[in-house]
């Protein structure tokens, strides 16, 4: 998720900091992939579509996909489109939650607890209202939601599927 408008879509700077060593990161151990995410092919597609409604997502909230780094990074906002999770602190946490219950790696240890610890100052200055019980149950079902899905985020290939229905794709990946 790097934004395109830093006037609409506010990034922690600790957030870029970390996108920047796992940018370092992915080059210093050739992780790197070609882009996945075409956004003028995407956006050519029928509504309804997974890739179109990829495409939506990243215009809607003024993001531009992830153009290098590793698959399972670039893969970060179709993630995002699969389960619905939003793009807020919580969404961005659920999201983490979920990868490890699909297929655990330390880099979605490491954000969550960057995420969580985001959330819990937000909770304290009140800028964020939802309790510790709530964010609790939310990261528990998205875990175990990763756990029953029929994804592995290394090697699941989205393009595959950028023609099919959205509400498809979803049911094939048992989400």
């Amino acid at each position: 998720m790097q934004s395109a408008n830093s006037a609409s879509h506010f990034t922690p700077p600790h957030v870029d900091r970390f996108l920047s060593a796992l940018t370092w990161m992915n080059q210093r151990f050739k992780l790197n992939v070609p882009p996945i995410v075409t956004m003028d092919y995407l956006r050519s597609l029928p509504s309804g579509t997974f890739g179109k409604a990829w495409a939506d997502h990243l215009e809607i909230h003024g993001l531009q996909p992830f153009a290098e780094g590793s698959r399972r990074q670039q893969l970060h906002d179709g993630i995002h489109v699969l389960t619905g999770y939003g793009t807020d602190p919580i969404g961005e946490v659920e999201v983490q939650a979920f990868l490890l219950g699909a297929k655990f790696r330390l880099v979605n240890v490491i954000l969550m607890a960057g995420l969580l610890r985001s959330i819990h100052r937000q909770r304290r200055y009140r800028s964020l209202a939802i309790n510790s019980a709530a964010v609790r149950s939310r990261l528990n079902a998205a875990y175990r939601r990763g756990q029953t899905a029929q994804v592995d985020p290394d090697t699941w290939r989205p393009e595959d599927f950028w023609h099919e229905p959205l509400s498809e794709v979803q049911k094939q990946l048992g989400l």
